[in-house]
């Protein structure tokens, strides 16, 4: 199948996030979707020749990881971002299980919050375990380097470079991830958590109308 840009996903009108600072970063977006594509195509060419276990096709391989997990870590983030948002208050599913978990709300969103200020390049991923139903934050390095197989992701925020220099240079994480929470789609996530409770797989585009179906 060919994968394609998920325009219904980009979002505008941000608190604290830029048209200018979204349009750059859609661009690298639409970019892991393209090379997502074109590595697919090359992988599946090369296999038809015969050259599965080349150097160059273990190289594509290689590649092909980076700019796949690219572009649906970049689908889960844009969709759980959104302008106008209420906060998540303790009536809501999500905040109620990570409370039981982590002892309250704010301990949760805090330890999220310093794992996306950890001094790497990455993302701060929520997800759960849907065997367990635990919840925890982990640092993902580059795009796929500490996904944890079968866990689904509840909350997606990116703390690569690009995502906030336009508004907030080099050094201005903190102050981005401070304009992050502002914007979070706390509906999109609870989705996911209901989903994930009930052992169900949520899409990571359309998770909003999915729930209300």
């Amino acid at each position: 199948m060919t994968y394609t840009v998920r325009t219904e996903l980009k979002p505008t009108g941000l608190n604290g996030i830029s048209e200018e600072q979204i349009a750059q970063h859609w661009g690298l977006y639409e970019g892991y979707v393209a090379q997502s594509n074109a590595l697919k195509a090359d992988l599946d060419k090369m296999r038809s020749e015969g050259q599965g276990g080349t150097a160059s096709y273990a190289d594509r391989r290689r590649r092909y990881g980076f700019e796949f997990n690219g572009m649906v870590l970049h689908e889960y983030y844009f969709a759980n971002l959104k302008s106008g948002v209420s906060e998540c208050d303790d009536s809501c599913d999500f905040a109620k299980a990570v409370t039981e978990k982590w002892g309250s709300f704010e301990a949760w969103k805090e330890d999220f919050s310093n794992t996306g200020k950890s001094r790497s390049i990455g993302w701060a991923i929520c997800a759960m375990d849907p065997i367990t139903g635990d919840i925890n934050n982990h640092f993902i390095q580059l795009h796929e380097e500490g996904n944890v197989p079968g866990f689904q992701p509840l909350l997606v925020m990116d703390v690569w470079e690009h995502a906030y220099m336009v508004d907030h240079k080099a050094s201005g994480r903190p102050d981005y991830i401070n304009s992050f929470w502002s914007n979070v789609n706390w509906d999109v996530v609870g989705c996911r958590y209901s989903c994930a409770a009930k052992g169900e797989t949520c899409p990571r585009f359309g998770a909003d109308e999915c729930c209300a179906a």
